[in-house]
């Protein structure tokens, strides 16, 4: 990841974040095969998608429903997020 201009966290070596000049960020989750991409620009996610497709095969199982054995639910009309 730090090949495609993102940084390693300090908190947790999993976590990858990458800057962009307009204050925007994007944040990637990286652990062993799986992987959750947070940005709040669906194009800058489809082109990192893009990016890393060339690198490896990727499937995209669409928004997350769970990982890590954390069950994710999203009330998209009024911008909540709950784990569980």
């Amino acid at each position: 990841m730090v090949d495609h201009g993102y940084d390693k966290t300090i908190y947790d070596h999993c976590v990858f974040m990458k800057r962009f000049s307009d204050g925007n960020f994007i944040i990637l989750l990286l652990y062993v095969d799986d992987i959750l991409i947070v940005d709040h620009d669906a194009k800058k996610i489809q082109i990192l998608k893009e990016e890393l497709n060339k690198s490896f095969a990727m499937k995209n199982l669409g928004p997350t429903k769970q990982i890590l054995g954390m069950k994710i639910t999203r009330d998209m009309k009024n911008e909540k997020l709950w784990l569980s």
